[in-house]
């Protein structure tokens, strides 16, 4: 089972105009965190933030120890996800609930004590690293991120959330590689593509790789706007004509009943 982080969602700016798109993306910067996580056994189906990344005067030099993003992708298929004690579950509620209460000092406590019994899990250090960029302290929280995602290589919510901070760092690359490898160990965890798409098309000048993701962001989503918009505008940039779905036939009404007492029989879809 894992131990995945939720994260507060957050929508993505629309792409009509991309001074429009510029300004709602960076304005997350400031407002846009995420939320404590859930049961340690709850799927990893939560979404991250679009973390726009802030325009920065140079990377940062990732620590001599970082683990390779691609490396580390690449071997997530392999690596399953660990079993949850029950009483890890338990230490590790009591610190979410701690934190979503605004403990901020027995919440830091209580992760650092599940992470350090049970080094396996991704989540404890996930919600250190939260917490900790919550306070500005991105450096400690890229660290402790990079540390989950070496003893989780699974879990696309910690590759994901190290993307948003080492975007918020301007990491640009290392970002693209951290959501590349999210989606690696996930393909069907929307907000690695979702953020992707975003950091593509904004801060790494590739909208056919930012079309790409988003388109998939959608599909996985089932979300209409905004990011129907940004789609929009990057199919009238690049020229491409969006592809069109042919019209579903409608369903047939079902058969009256055949006499007052006698029940209709239901379409064969439910009705849905």
């Amino acid at each position: 089972m894992s131990l995945p982080a939720s994260n507060k969602a957050v929508g993505i700016a629309p792409g009509a105009a991309m001074g429009v798109a510029l300004g709602i993306a960076i304005g997350c910067l400031a407002g846009c965190s995420s939320a404590p996580s859930r049961p340690l056994d709850a799927p990893s189906a939560t979404r991250a933030p679009v973390t726009a990344p802030a325009p920065a005067a140079g990377p940062a030099a990732p620590p001599a120890n970082a683990p390779s993003a691609a490396g580390a992708a690449q071997s997530a298929a392999a690596a399953p996800h660990p079993e949850v004690p029950p009483a890890a579950r338990a230490d590790f509620d009591r610190a979410v609930n701690l934190m979503r209460a605004g403990n901020t000092a027995g919440a830091e406590l209580g992760f650092k004590q599940v992470a350090l019994q049970y080094p396996q899990f991704a989540a404890p250090l996930v919600n250190l690293a939260i917490l900790k960029r919550k306070q500005g302290q991105l450096a400690d929280a890229e660290q402790l991120l990079k540390t989950a995602v070496t003893h989780e290589s699974g879990s696309a919510v910690a590759w994901t959330e190290l993307g948003a901070t080492q975007s918020l760092r301007g990491e640009f690359k290392d970002a693209a590689n951290s959501y590349q490898a999210a989606i690696t160990a996930d393909p069907r965890y929307a907000p690695a593509w979702r953020n992707l798409g975003v950091l593509s098309d904004l801060y790494l000048g590739d909208p056919h790789r930012a079309l790409t993701a988003l388109e998939q962001y959608k599909e996985l989503s089932g979300e209409d706007k905004p990011v129907s918009g940004w789609i929009a505008e990057l199919h009238q940039r690049l020229g491409i004509a969006p592809a069109h779905r042919p019209a579903e036939t409608p369903a047939a009404a079902p058969a009256a009943p055949s006499s007052p007492g006698a029940a209709a029989t239901p379409p064969a879809n439910g009705g849905n």
